[in-house]
């Protein structure tokens, strides 16, 4: 049979806010135990305003788009318009900007 507990909402929400931020301090460490990179948080925050991933790690690498262009081998001008989203990018190129920008193709996608 089923055991059932009944608790204030207010302690029920505070018990999942606190099991969300575990979850959160469970993530960090698996990342730091992988050797994960650490992206600074403004440039998080420009991704997830929706400005081009593609953009955003360009310029934490410290890149330029030619610079990005000759590492990658895709033009820099549909690098440009990958960024200014006017194309969504090919799987092909979206793979090897990955590969120059040493990140995953899912973080530019």
């Amino acid at each position: 049979m089923n055991e059932m507990v009944t608790i204030p909402r207010a302690e029920y929400e505070a018990l999942l806010a606190a099991r969300e931020d575990l979850d959160d301090i469970a993530a960090y460490d698996r990342a730091m135990a992988g050797g994960g990179e650490g992206i600074p948080d403004d440039y998080v925050g420009r991704i997830l305003d929706g400005e081009s991933p593609v953009r955003v790690y360009r310029d934490f690498r410290g890149l330029t788009q030619q610079a990005l262009a000759a590492a990658s081998g895709v033009n820099r001008v549909y690098i440009a318009e990958i960024e200014a989203g006017k194309k969504p990018g090919s799987a092909a190129a979206l793979k090897n900007l990955a590969r120059a920008l040493g990140v995953g193709v899912d973080d530019l996608i």
